[in-house]
């Protein structure tokens, strides 16, 4: 049954408006935004109220991967070097070594509970091995506490980077599938390095080509030049998967240094990119919860059950472990790394691809990922904050508002303006200015009284919630700031 332009654009902006509404609604409930963008595609679906019919893995997987090359540049634009740097052989490590050990533990186990063949296993883990980049960053972004000892940087590296190795491992199982007997896996392990080698390479050569052209080029109309962009983003990725590359790796990367380089227009093209990231991911989990059925899902529901508590409790933290041996970390740090292993839309979208491969059990494999991902994404997406707090790992982010400067003229300049609140503990309340310990590189360059802007000066006293706007140059100055200030984070 067709239906006319109008009422498939009709549909598709309630939908829409609605996940935008529940979102903003129920999220300072604690429900994840993500969960509610699903529950939203279900209830539209063929088994819900809305009764839509789409039953297109195709469609599906095309949609998801334009959807996740476009949050992983936008990931990357947003990963800063300085914080990245001092864990990125961690980053690394788990992104590649984890994904490797979280999807053998679980093939090994979903062979042992379940009629799978080894390779049907090895394929579902495969499947849910990666953390997924879309939930990390709205969640953790999201909450207004902040994480020690560099937890933060660490998980969004790694739920950014480790999508690339879960693409891998499923393309590879799916073909080792249906060619049983007549492939071997130790085959595909040169294909592994080639397909790595030629992403990173292709990513270092288009993020610094973007560079090029952004600065070089004069567009006559400024709005050009995000879709200037997004040509070269969808370019970078296509081109790499048709020289034999990893597209996703490349798009990353990419991202990455274009988000460290200077370049016109930066914190509009920012911005276009994090709005647009936004919308891919309302897509993409709209429209998977409209493939979902949810009667296919009760069968599977107690394998589901235990194949997740041991994603959760066993395969997930034994990666984390092991892959973070050569690095000293604390307990508590792998404790916590170890419960954010979310699992989002990318192991949804992978698991379209056996479908369209014509996997024997394909369609069970996309039902127990999707229970997967529900109980994921609710029982560990909503218990971030309290994990945190229990483990003695959050910190209140007081700058609620932070501006990087330069963004607008391209400039990748250290300083940055934050805004702190003064708690009314606070033991720089009844303090002059010049009283405070404050660093050198830092200075107070208006305070916020009640409405009130208020120029301050060394005699200035300040007072229980003043609002000052502090420039700092570089995030470990705002800890002396904080100190300064008499602020426990």
């Amino acid at each position: 049954m067709s239906f006319p332009i109008e009422n498939i654009l009709l549909g598709i902006s309630i939908l829409l408006l609605i996940s935008i509404v529940l979102s903003k609604s129920l999220g300072k409930y604690g429900i994840p935004a993500l969960i509610l963008f699903i529950g939203v595609g279900m209830l539209a679906g063929s088994e819900g109220i809305g009764n839509i019919h789409f039953n297109d893995p195709g469609l599906a997987q095309s949609m998801g991967t334009v959807a996740l090359t476009i949050i992983l540049f936008s990931g990357g634009l947003d990963t800063r070097w300085e914080t990245t740097k001092p864990i990125l052989w961690r980053g690394v490590m788990l992104s590649t070594i984890g994904v490797f050990i979280t999807a053998l533990l679980m093939g090994l186990f979903v062979w042992y509970i379940t009629d799978f063949t080894l390779f049907e296993a090895l394929l579902l883990g495969s499947i849910v091995s990666s953390t997924d980049a879309a939930a990390v960053f709205s969640i953790l972004r999201s909450k207004s506490i902040g994480l020690k000892h560099n937890l933060r940087p660490t998980l969004e590296f790694e739920s950014g980077s480790n999508d690339p190795m879960a693409y891998f491992l499923t393309v590879s199982f799916t073909y080792l599938v249906l060619h049983e007997g007549q492939a071997s896996l130790w085959n595909l392990i040169p294909m592994f390095f080639l397909q790595m080698s030629i992403g990173a390479v292709m990513g270092v050569v288009m993020g610094r080509v973007m560079v090029w052209v952004i600065n070089r080029i004069s567009l006559q109309q400024d709005g050009l030049y995000p879709a200037l962009t997004l040509g070269m983003v969808i370019f970078t990725f296509a081109f790499t998967t048709v020289i034999k590359g990893n597209g996703f790796l490349a798009i990353y990367i990419a991202g990455v240094i274009l988000g460290n380089r200077n370049f016109i227009h930066r914190g509009s093209l920012i911005r276009f990119y994090d709005g647009l990231a936004w919308l891919m991911q309302i897509m993409i989990f709209l429209t998977l919860g409209l493939l979902v059925f949810p009667s296919q899902m009760i069968p599977v529901l107690g394998t589901g059950v235990l194949i997740s508590v041991f994603l959760m409790l066993v395969a997930r933290p034994l990666s984390v472990f092991l892959s973070l041996i050569p690095f000293r970390s604390t307990l508590r740090d792998k404790v916590y790394i170890s419960w954010v292993g979310l699992r989002g839309a990318v192991p949804i979208v992978f698991a379209t691809y056996p479908m369209l491969a014509g996997v024997e059990k394909s369609t069970m494999i996309f039902n127990i990922v999707f229970f997967i991902v529900l109980t994921s994404v609710m029982l560990q997406g909503t218990t971030l904050t309290q994990v945190a707090g229990w483990l003695r790992l959050s910190r209140r982010d007081r700058a609620l508002k932070r501006l990087q400067l330069g963004d607008e003229m391209g400039y990748d300049m250290k300083n940055a303006l934050v805004e702190i609140e003064l708690t009314p503990d606070s033991l720089a309340n009844g303090k002059s200015i010049v009283e405070l310990q404050f660093p050198k590189s830092s200075l107070i360059v208006l305070i916020n009284r009640g409405g009130k802007y208020v120029t301050p000066n060394g005699a200035t006293v300040l007072e229980p919630n003043d609002k000052l706007l502090v420039m700092i140059d570089n995030d470990s100055e705002l800890e002396k700031v904080n100190t300064a200030l008499g602020i426990t984070v």
